[in-house]
């Protein structure tokens, strides 16, 4: 029986940061650094505990709205023109989560330059003092060079930021940055390739503690950070979600047990985060390489979930939905009982909806069509044949379910998209050159 999870939200919030920093190796622990900077300026300013732990999460997922590769590595430079777009997308996407709809504020506005006090407000709304501190640690993140000794380089960064005092950055904040760039331990901590540990001993068991509900509710809007990155992807983790859902209840899992496949099934694509858009949206047949890059997603799943106890069983039937009973899937090439019952719901549950789903290089099938594919791979014993059966004897009901889920991701991801689209035209071009 599986027991009630507890999990501490930050907790959840550092793996979905690292699933952030997988695209590049430029980007590796970028989340990560930006959320500790932030924490420790807030310490040295004399922050609250909740705002601290506010500051924290986001700076571990400030830059969520950064949807493409291009994106992501355009605002890596220290000086970027356009820096609002993908900040008042990532605004739009966290506060998507109820307790995150404060703290989505401070990532609204992480670009907005203090420009001798305008800074204090941009478009006729205040800008949160969390935010000028995000500003600050995310710029001082992006001058580290992960290539040479790190207290080599304080100078060189403290001048730079201090050069800005004023035009770009508060001097309040450039202030408590000097006090605390005189601490050794701070550069340190910041290069530590174990920096998510250092972390999470100073928020782990701290603050927000999710329960089944709020797990959905978190991992709901996790689902959209993962799809709306692309129309082709757009609704597919929603319908995975609601058909592995319907077939868990209809196989006779407990109320309990078919809320943690929804989940599985929101979060089975999470290591999808390391595949840029520009493959996924690719019209033509993916290059080995390419495709390569997306045979990682599960490997990657698998491993951005591990370290939570609690969500065992939700990574097991996530990671595992491309493996095989026959033991030609992939990462690890399970095979027969080694597979759960759990796994091999989610892998009939994706296989259906990838086939009934548009992508760049076909049109999706009818469910009849696409139960058709299923049934052969059944036969070639890929997928679960007693699955696939009942699949087949409640074809009906189970593809409404999926359409009802995907039409609703789809209304969302229209409203999205207009949004995004509004900020990287008339708002985004109206923004001068900033850092």
């Amino acid at each position: 029986m599986l027991t009630e999870p507890e999990i501490p939200l930050f907790n959840l919030v550092i793996c979905i940061s690292k699933a952030l920093d997988l695209i590049s190796p430029v980007l590796v622990n970028h989340h990560y650094q930006v959320a500790y900077i932030a924490y420790n300026l807030g310490v040295e300013l004399g922050l609250e505990t909740r705002q601290l732990n506010e500051l924290a999460i986001a700076g571990a997922m400030h830059d969520v709205g950064a949807l493409s590769l291009r994106e992501k590595m355009n605002i890596m430079a220290f000086e970027m023109k356009n820096p609002h777009p993908h900040a008042f997308q990532g605004y739009h996407l966290l506060k998507m989560f109820e307790p995150f709809s404060e703290l989505a504020a401070y990532v609204q506005y992480h670009h907005v330059p203090w420009d001798g006090g305008n800074g204090a407000a941009f478009q006729g709304r205040p800008v949160p003092l969390e935010s000028q501190i995000l500003h600050l640690a995310d710029r001082t993140a992006v001058l580290l060079n992960r290539q040479t000794e790190v207290l080599g380089q304080v100078r060189r960064i403290c001048e730079r930021i201090e050069g800005k005092s004023g035009e770009v950055f508060m001097p309040r904040m450039v202030d408590a940055f000097r006090n605390l760039s005189k601490k050794e331990y701070f550069w340190l901590d910041a290069v530590n390739p174990h920096l998510d540990q250092i972390l999470l001993q100073k928020l782990g068991t701290e603050g927000v503690k999710l329960n089944l509900e709020r797990l959905l509710s978190f991992n709901q809007m996790i689902c959209r950070i993962i799809d709306f990155r692309s129309h082709f992807t757009a609704t597919h983790s929603g319908g995975v979600a609601a058909v592995a859902e319907e077939l868990a209840r209809l196989i006779g899992f407990s109320e309990r047990d078919c809320r943690l496949m929804r989940i599985a099934g929101y979060l089975h694509d999470l290591g999808k985060l390391a595949v840029p858009t520009e493959i996924l949206e690719k019209p033509a047949k993916l290059s080995e390489e390419e495709f390569n890059v997306i045979r990682c997603h599960t490997y990657h799943t698998y491993h951005i979930l591990k370290d939570i106890a609690a969500l065992d069983p939700i990574n097991d039937w996530a990671s595992h939905h491309h493996e095989r009973l026959n033991g030609a899937g992939y990462p690890f090439h399970l095979e027969g009982d080694n597979l759960s019952l759990g796994a091999r719901i989610m892998a009939v549950a994706d296989v259906f909806t990838a086939l009934t789903e548009d992508r760049p290089y076909r049109k999706g099938m009818a469910g009849e069509t696409a139960l058709a594919e299923l049934q052969r791979m059944a036969e070639n014993q890929a997928l679960d044949h007693n699955i696939v059966s009942l699949l087949n004897l409640h074809l009906v009901e189970i593809n409404a379910l999926r359409i009802a889920s995907q039409t609703a991701s789809h209304a969302e991801y229209r409203q999205f998209d207009v949004i995004a689209k509004s900020y990287n035209g008339d708002q985004g071009n109206s923004s001068t050159r900033a850092i």
